[in-house]
């Protein structure tokens, strides 16, 4: 069974991730604007027709601009955490407030089923009124979502060590950080343990922590005032290579874009 990833966006300006099989799937977050996400799906030719439902991380406006109107006008249910449900109807940017019956609750590593997707919700740490990854097995395959966290966890941990194709966040390049624009009290939320990971990081954790079956990385979530996609992917080769890795014969990097889809992978 192929199975097919596609970013749509992933930064602070919103973030939504699709996974499929060849005849339906599920979108990961959904914090960018509707006619944005039919306009990118149809170029891939896909529809929100095929979509099972939308799974969600957090309740911050840059994951969630579309969930009310993915489930209330559109009809497709909304997973989450019923803590997440609460801030997700607080926030300013849910012009469209989502309905009890637009929703499925889930609980934290419980895992369930939905069609070929057998899929686990667990706690990281960041600062959204609740907050959680995704373990997703689907034809014989595990993906794992960490979009937004301060730090790896041992729960993180476990399950980054169960999985063949991680997205994990690389938010800020830690100089950039310091050096740049932003009011002291929010580089410090940024760089809090609940707050977003950096490229050192998030490059040590895996370096120290590769396993054989994790096959292909995409760094998600880059800031645009404190990153830039090469010099996450140069750190992330740079620990990589110290422990004797080779992007592209080892295992298979990318960096996912901000504003724009980052293609369509294909993995059979």
């Amino acid at each position: 069974m192929n199975i097919n990833f596609l970013s749509l966006a992933s930064g602070s300006s919103g973030n939504c991730y699709y996974l499929g099989t060849d005849t339906y799937g599920i979108l990961i977050d959904a914090g960018i604007g509707i006619r944005t996400i039919k306009k990118i799906l149809k170029e891939y030719n896909l529809s929100l027709d095929s979509i099972l439902g939308v799974f969600v991380t957090h309740d911050h406006a840059d994951h969630i601009k579309a969930v009310g109107t993915l489930g209330e006008k559109y009809g497709i249910p909304v997973y989450t955490t019923q803590e997440i449900y609460v801030g997700i109807n607080k926030n300013y940017c849910m012009t469209e407030k989502l309905s009890p019956a637009s929703v499925r609750f889930i609980q934290k590593e419980v895992p369930f089923q939905l069609k070929n997707f057998q899929i686990t919700c667990f706690e990281v740490p960041h600062d959204g009124t609740d907050n959680v990854g995704y373990s997703i097995e689907v034809g014989g395959k595990v993906f794992s979502f960490l979009t937004d966290l301060g730090h790896i966890t041992p729960t993180a941990a476990h399950y980054i060590g169960k999985t063949n194709y991680l997205v994990l966040e690389a938010n800020y390049d830690e100089e950039m950080l310091r050096m740049g624009p932003y009011p002291q009290y929010l580089k410090e939320r940024i760089a809090g343990a609940n707050g977003h990971m950096c490229n050192r990081d998030t490059a040590e954790f895996l370096a120290e922590n590769l396993h054989e079956g994790l096959k292909f990385v995409a760094l998600c979530h880059l800031s645009k005032e404190n990153n830039h996609p090469e010099l996450a992917y140069k750190t992330m080769e740079m620990f990589l290579r110290n422990k004797g890795v080779a992007i592209g014969r080892d295992i298979q990097l990318t960096v996912l874009k901000r504003n724009t889809p980052s293609g369509f992978f294909v993995f059979s």
